[in-house]
């Protein structure tokens, strides 16, 4: 008899989540967005590529030399990701509609429905494309910079980028997405700075503040889902909970890599100072 009430109670919440899906036969056949196994192929050749064959193939291989390379794909990123921020700023009755129905959209009946599922494959496909970071880096034979957080992240964000435009295309993303964009703007900025050589990298000071941005940037998130599901807004709560538990994960990450890279480096420094 339990058993029976715990199946119940299952197939309960499985109905609850499968009503809160928005289906459309237009987006639901655009690239990537048919069925899972797309996707899941990407991710799963990624890992596989990154924490196995490709180190192994690098093994008794010099480093691959890709300035030029790196030049175009972090530039690439930085325009694409600065053209989603334009979009919400410049699309007509955007902000009007963000201000006026954050706790509550309108779903399929939003004029901008269509646009808000553009700009989310946008989205996505930058996700999938922020994974060629980790290919260059086993391609450059720097194996220590692929972290589990740095796996971890990219994957997630590509996961969840996919789950939300093939199951919600809810407007609730909107506004995170943007922001999310604008920190990758000034990431890939550094990184194409980093990219021009030693030169420039003597003026590159402000590495440390891109991850303080990122954590600020996991605080907000984390408020904004807080407030959705306090403020009982019209938000999938299957999707504010999951994606909130993720933000909450990579915080705890990224504060403890954070911690790591600099707090104990200027710890030695002080240390190397007092022993002179």
């Amino acid at each position: 008899m339990t058993q029976l009430q715990g199946g119940s109670w299952i197939q309960e919440k499985l109905d609850i989540l499968k009503s809160e899906f928005i289906e459309d036969d237009v987006v639901d056949n655009w690239f990537l967005m048919s069925s899972t196994w797309p996707i899941v192929t990407i991710i799963g050749v990624y890992l596989f590529f990154c924490l196995k064959w490709g180190p192994k193939y690098m093994e008794d291989k010099k480093p691959f030399e890709m300035k030029w390379i790196l030049l175009a794909y972090n530039l690439f990123q930085v325009i694409l990701n600065g053209n989603l921020v334009w979009q919400l700023f410049t699309t007509p009755g955007s902000m009007s509609y963000v201000s006026n129905h954050v706790c509550n959209p309108l779903g399929k009946n939003n004029p901008l429905f269509m646009s808000v599922c553009s700009g989310s494959w946008n989205y996505l496909m930058l996700k999938v494309t922020d994974l060629l970071a980790t290919v260059f880096f086993v391609l450059r034979k720097k194996q220590s910079q692929i972290s589990f957080l740095h796996v971890y992240h990219h994957t997630q964000m590509v996961f969840i980028a996919w789950a939300y435009l093939k199951y919600l295309k809810g407007e609730h993303f909107v506004l995170i997405g943007a922001l999310n964009a604008f920190v990758h703007v000034v990431m890939y900025s550094y990184y194409f700075l980093a990219a021009l050589g030693p030169s420039v990298q003597k003026y590159l000071f402000w590495k440390r503040y891109i991850t303080k941005l990122q954590i600020v940037q996991f605080l907000m998130v984390l408020a904004y889902f807080c407030a959705l599901i306090w403020f009982r807004c019209g938000v999938q709560r299957s999707l504010a909970i999951y994606c909130g538990l993720n933000v909450f994960f990579f915080l705890i990450l990224f504060l403890n890599f954070y911690s790591n890279a600099y707090n104990k480096k200027r710890g030695v420094r002080a240390g190397r100072k007092k022993s002179q």
